[in-house]
């Protein structure tokens, strides 16, 4: 043990060797619905995800420098002026296509 790390004052070893005991089952709180529902689920060693789906073209962080101008107006709009720049670019990139 390294000089610098404070003793708890337990046996971890004795603890981790704990087989528990039938009556000691009566100590442990019954599990509520949203706990299982929220658990995660395995299929053998395989992690089934849950949520929403990964994106077949997910958005990239990127380092862009935009113009102070730019910034304020967008951020003048409050939280989520990230996602509306990104929208307005993509309405540019349409405009474009549909020019060809």
């Amino acid at each position: 043990m390294s000089g610098n790390r404070k003793r708890i004052g337990s046996d971890l070893a004795k603890v981790d060797a704990h087989v528990i005991q039938p009556h000691e089952y009566e100590d442990a709180p019954e599990l509520p619905d949203d706990f299982f529902e929220t658990a995660d689920f395995y299929i053998g060693d395989k992690l089934i995800r849950r949520g929403r789906p990964r994106s077949e073209r997910p958005k990239e962080a990127v380092k862009l420098r935009l113009s102070g101008e730019v910034l304020d107006h967008f951020r003048a709009g409050g939280p989520g002026w990230q996602t509306r720049i990104n929208e307005t670019l993509e309405r540019a990139v349409a405009r474009a296509r549909k020019r060809g």
